[in-house]
């Protein structure tokens, strides 16, 4: 990668270390849960359907985003772009707030639809891992001006974010019904 320019450079090593630090921060904060551990916490038991639907105000977002550009407008899909993102970073606490202070829900479903859910759930997981650099590194080519490696690496990014954004509104609707009110 020497043809990088100083400003890819210089996000490079910070786009390496979010792409580790928050999935391990995510999988070791699951496993938090503040009233186990007997702290006296509201369970934030509302947030699921918002978080869920974050995500689909994110898909939402991602296909505007690439409407506008395909149409030239490249200030409204910036600011789109960096919407989507603070969206995801919405959804991310909202979640890890979740988890911290309420029990994990089980899916109840059998047979199948069991299978289905959890193919969903772990394809929705493990690509939700691979988009962290994913995003951080399409945007950094952006801010460097590298709109060729920008939108080349944009046709990889952007049906994986979409897919981790949908199966998330996807997974909400499937476990709902055995959330515990």
């Amino acid at each position: 990668m020497s043809d990088l320019t100083e400003k890819e450079k210089k996000y490079q090593k910070w786009i390496v270390v979010l792409s580790i630090i928050i999935p391990l921060a995510v999988a070791g904060l699951f496993g938090v849960n503040l009233p186990r551990m007997g702290v006296d916490v509201q369970p934030l038991t509302f947030l699921p359907p918002i978080y869920a639907s974050i995500n689909g105000l994110t898909a939402v977002v991602l296909i505007i985003a690439v409407m506008a550009i395909k149409r030239g407008n490249r200030t409204l899909h910036e600011r789109l772009m960096k919407f989507a993102i603070l969206l995801s970073v919405l959804f991310l606490l909202m979640y890890i707030g979740y988890h911290m202070t309420s029990e994990s829900t089980s899916f109840g479903g059998e047979g199948g639809i069991r299978y289905v859910y959890f193919f969903i759930l772990i394809t929705h997981i493990v690509l939700s891992i691979v988009i962290i650099p994913l995003v951080l590194f399409t945007y950094v080519r952006a801010l460097a001006e590298r709109f060729d490696k920008h939108k080349k690496l944009a046709k990889i990014t952007f049906p994986i974010w979409l897919y981790v954004a949908v199966t998330g509104v996807i997974v909400y609707f499937m476990i709902s019904p055995y959330y515990l009110h």
